[in-house]
């Protein structure tokens, strides 16, 4: 697979803006209805479409530079690119694109893409580390279920604009120039409805409660978006719908802190744990966040040391890797001592030729409580 750069013929400091126009005159010299029957022309339009579609998008294109080809994997777990498999579906994502190249969509009939829509979705943190499958609630516009989108009464249909002759464009003459604008009398798209469906008024869509099954990929964080390609509205009279865009919202987990995808993990141990060393058991992401392992604490631990787990913490999103856990130590100093803990440590100072009090609170203690 040839490098998305290359296809495009930008360099990889271009911005959105270079991206964009390169993107349009290759699709313009090699848009299918200028190349009718044209193979050679077909795969360039697809190839430079791939090249799009991940270069357009922030992410993506970050984890292009980063990883080449193999950080665009399907999932958390890689597997390869999947780019566009037809036309078909290039004119699905990139319909209202189209419109803007060309004044139309394809064939030359303007068709408004429909509405897109924006939902935010809550997650667990082990949700987000490992990823999961959930359901969002959206009130939207979809196909009429008694026209089948088309706006026309059941039995009748639509015919072609006398006007523009079904394309959607009439020319007028000015001077030496030859204008091309909108019809009028279809509005842009090359047909009238003379009989209404009922149900819709001729919009070719209706309200709908719906249910999207949303998959979420290990390693998301807050803030970032999905986007479900033709889950928005749908468009008017059979037009392109449009894009739901799911945001995510993580909630914390109080035994861990994210940065990125290294997780840091604060592990209290006593003060004697820190002299003498030991072993102690600490939380992991397995099991769902629920896991649990044992480390080892060396004597002479001081605090704010750490263990560092590689590989342990969360998934990086379209890649293998994963990042670190941190185990930090936090030495608990106690606050109230027996009269036996204190003789001892008495003891302990004066073998070790170290000036200590007695340990007991002072009047000017008492008065701070």
């Amino acid at each position: 697979m040839r490098d998305f750069y290359e296809v495009l013929g930008v360099a990889k400091d271009a911005s959105q803006s270079d991206i964009k126009k390169a993107y349009r005159s290759l699709a313009m010299e090699h848009h299918p209805d200028r190349n009718p029957g044209d193979k050679e022309s077909e795969e360039k339009f697809k190839e430079g479409s791939n090249a799009y579609k991940v270069l357009s998008d922030d992410d993506q294109r970050a984890r292009y530079d980063q990883f080449g080809h193999a950080g665009l994997g399907r999932g958390a777990g890689g597997g390869g690119f999947e780019g566009f498999r037809g036309t078909d579906d290039i004119f699905s994502a990139f319909g209202d694109l189209f419109g803007d190249f060309f004044g139309g969509a394809r064939g030359g009939q303007r068709q408004r893409r429909g509405a897109d829509l924006q939902v935010e979705l809550k997650l667990s943190f082990a949700e987000a580390v490992h990823g999961c499958t959930k359901d969002v609630e959206i009130v939207r516009n979809v196909g009429c279920s008694d026209c089948s989108g088309s706006g026309a009464a059941p039995g009748s249909d639509a015919s072609a604009c006398g006007q523009c002759k079904g394309s959607g464009q009439v020319v007028h003459s000015q001077g030496f120039f030859m204008i091309q604008t909108t019809c009028p009398a279809c509005r842009g798209e090359g047909r009238v409805i003379e009989k209404k469906c009922e149900t819709c008024e001729g919009a070719g869509t209706e309200q709908e409660l719906s249910t999207i099954s949303v998959s979420v990929p290990a390693g998301v964080d807050r803030g970032q978006t999905l986007r479900l390609a033709g889950k928005g509205e749908a468009g008017p009279r059979g037009a392109q719908p449009g894009h739901l865009y799911v945001i995510l919202n993580m909630e914390s987990d109080e035994r861990f802190v994210r940065e990125g995808e290294n997780v840091l993990c604060e592990v209290p141990i006593s003060y004697l744990q820190a002299c003498l060393g030991g072993e102690i058991e600490v939380p992991t992401l397995d099991d769902d966040c629920e896991g649990k392992e044992s480390i080892d604490v060396k004597p002479g631990t001081q605090p704010g040391e750490a263990i560092v787990k590689r590989g342990k913490g969360i998934a990086v999103v379209g890649s293998r890797g994963k990042g670190d856990m941190v185990y930090q130590f936090v030495v608990e100093i106690p606050t109230k001592l027996s009269s036996k803990e204190r003789d001892m440590l008495q003891a302990l100072a004066k073998e070790s030729g170290v000036n200590v009090g007695d340990g007991k609170r002072g009047i000017f203690s008492r008065r701070k409580r």
